[in-house]
């Protein structure tokens, strides 16, 4: 009888080690996403070790490991969500990220972090790419956008831009040899675009009021603004796009119905053309001046809620912002026009503003965001940038008008 408890007690013993061996335990990992908590469950056999020397033949190894593994659930969750938020590349990258900072943080293992992210982007349907070189691995992405600052490469017709060329700051990409991984990757078709249409919604309680002060016709206005620095973080990587994509970058929700209703309520009674001047020097008045090279040390363009939130901002900056509430609150006609040193914006009016800039048959008066020596009207600018040459970097018409 003994005998017969041990053996049993033996099988269950021998058979719950095997158990342990062969399953795979589920690991519920939970972080903040803007304004929900996203939930996702992984294996523990998903945890793909690599603690190799960066080499291409590492790269293959994880790759290979990764494979076996059955992460399309988790890629499935990341999709859903995607689509159900309407979340642009830029901010589905951000997802990706986050998820991959709870399975392989970047401080711990850079290189395993990295691979993650290239990996989930890939099985998202991507056009990703790796290469290797001295200390360093660079992630790829297919995308056509016009940018300026960031280290791309050609692949036939293909533009492949890096998304993690800001951890590598001392890097020089004219020197240092980089070697493109060869790996025998699922066809892929998915391009990544840097446009943003929409920015994630945040928690309310996450947002704190800013106070706003301008001088207009011997009025001083005083107005709060509801914002939340995690807009800084969105952006903090963000490249510098065309211009087309940089002036339609809106506001968030909270900072939109904190801002937008109040203007309009202060633009009842007014004429268009002293409405656009009001916006024109509340963007010219209500923010300090400093340029790009003294606030950031490089070029960087702030979208229309980073201006707002900073203490500082340049010409670019400004003229975003204008934009943005000339065509929220009425929707004109408009024109960025980019000089050597300066960009600004001109408004198409149904009257003559002084001298117009003519744009494709149409007139155009500048109105100047930015802060200058002379307090310029609407249809004048410096005198320094009359006789320069300049280029209409942006045409905007609105859908009611345009051909």
């Amino acid at each position: 009888m003994i005998f017969r408890k041990l053996n049993k007690l033996l099988f269950l013993l021998v058979s719950f080690i095997c158990f342990s061996i062969n399953h795979v335990y589920a690991q519920n990992i939970a972080f903040q996403f803007y304004d929900q908590t996203f939930d996702i469950k992984i294996d523990s056999a998903s945890n793909i070790p690599y603690n190799d020397s960066l080499t291409q033949e590492s790269v293959k190894k994880f790759y290979n490991a990764a494979s076996k593994q059955d992460f399309q659930p988790l890629i499935n969750t990341l999709i859903s969500y995607k689509n159900k938020e309407k979340l642009n590349d830029w901010f589905y990258y951000q997802l990706i990220r986050k998820t991959v900072q709870q399975i392989s943080p970047k401080e711990l293992n850079y290189e395993r972090y990295t691979l993650y992210k290239w990996f989930f982007l890939l099985k998202s349907g991507y056009d990703t790419r790796l290469a290797v070189g001295k200390n360093q691995l660079l992630f790829y992405v297919w995308s056509d956008d016009d940018i300026s600052d960031i280290p791309f490469y050609k692949d036939g017709k293909k533009q492949l831009v890096c998304l993690n060329f800001h951890d590598y700051p001392n890097a020089d990409y004219q020197k240092d040899k980089l070697y493109p991984v060869d790996i025998a990757l699922p066809e892929t078709n998915v391009m990544f675009s840097y446009k943003v249409t929409q920015i994630p919604d945040f928690k309310p309680e996450n947002y704190q009021d800013k106070i706003f002060q301008f001088d207009y016709k011997e009025v001083s206005y005083h107005f709060n603004v509801k914002l939340n620095n995690e807009v800084q973080n969105l952006f903090k990587n963000y490249p510098v796009v065309d211009f087309e994509s940089y002036f339609n970058i809106p506001l968030s929700r909270e900072t939109y119905q904190s801002l937008i209703p109040y203007l309009k309520k202060n633009l009842i009674g007014l004429s268009q053309k002293k409405g656009v001047d009001y916006l024109m020097r509340f963007t010219r008045n209500a923010f300090l001046y400093e340029s790009d090279q003294e606030n950031f040390g490089k070029e960087k363009r702030l979208s229309p809620e980073q201006t707002l939130i900073s203490n500082y901002s340049d010409c670019d900056d400004r003229v975003a912002l204008f934009f943005y509430l000339v065509k929220e609150i009425y929707n004109l006609p408009m024109i960025a026009i980019l000089y050597p040193t300066h960009i600004t914006m001109a408004v198409n009016f149904d009257k003559a503003l002084g001298k117009p800039i003519i744009y494709k048959g149409q007139n155009y008066y500048v109105c100047e965001p930015t802060p200058q020596i002379k307090d310029f009207k609407i249809g004048h600018q410096s005198p320094k940038l009359i006789n320069e040459n300049y280029q209409i970097v942006y045409q905007y018409l609105p859908s009611r008008i345009k051909n």
